[in-house]
């Protein structure tokens, strides 16, 4: 498989996103554009203020509509580690690593660990975002066929 050559195992095209990286498909294609900028955003309620992660386009709580981006810290503290060392997803190689990450009190995501060693990370180890590109996609503009860049994102082991 492809993929798993050139991704080492941090991506795979079955589970491919590109409907939400487009924004001929949906309204949170603007968290992959700001990744590609280094930024790790969601979304915020203007009328409650509630986070939410992933990014929503109606708010949790309050099911409005009216969502603004906010930044999120791209570091981050471990809380807790998950390492699957058999049985992964086809497509993945092992180890296969997880954690639960505070983003500086600000969120909790459940997030995927990649450049790590297993057993090497443990509770309150620093992790820091990692911006990877994913295979590019062919998409129509106007009467062009153009490949149109992607990536996706990860968390690691802050040296």
């Amino acid at each position: 498989m492809q993929s798993m050559e050139l991704f080492q195992g941090k991506y795979i095209g079955s589970m491919d996103l590109y409907p939400q990286q487009a924004p001929e498909f949906n309204r949170v294609h603007p968290f992959y554009e700001n990744l590609k900028q280094g930024r790790f955003t969601t979304t915020r309620c203007k009328s409650c203020g509630t986070r939410a992660f992933p990014p929503r386009v109606v708010c949790p709580e309050c099911m409005s509509e009216e969502l603004e981006w906010v930044d999120l810290p791209t570091q981050g503290t471990v809380l807790v580690v998950t390492e699957e060392e058999v049985g992964v997803p086809l497509g993945f190689e092992t180890p296969l690593i997880h954690a639960l990450v505070d983003l500086d009190g600000q969120l909790k995501i459940f997030t995927r660990i990649v450049n790590a060693r297993v057993g090497q990370l443990k509770e309150g180890d620093r992790v820091r975002l990692h911006v990877f590109p994913v295979p590019p996609v062919p998409m129509e503009k106007g009467r062009d066929l153009v490949q149109v860049p992607r990536v996706y994102y990860a968390f690691e082991p802050v040296a």
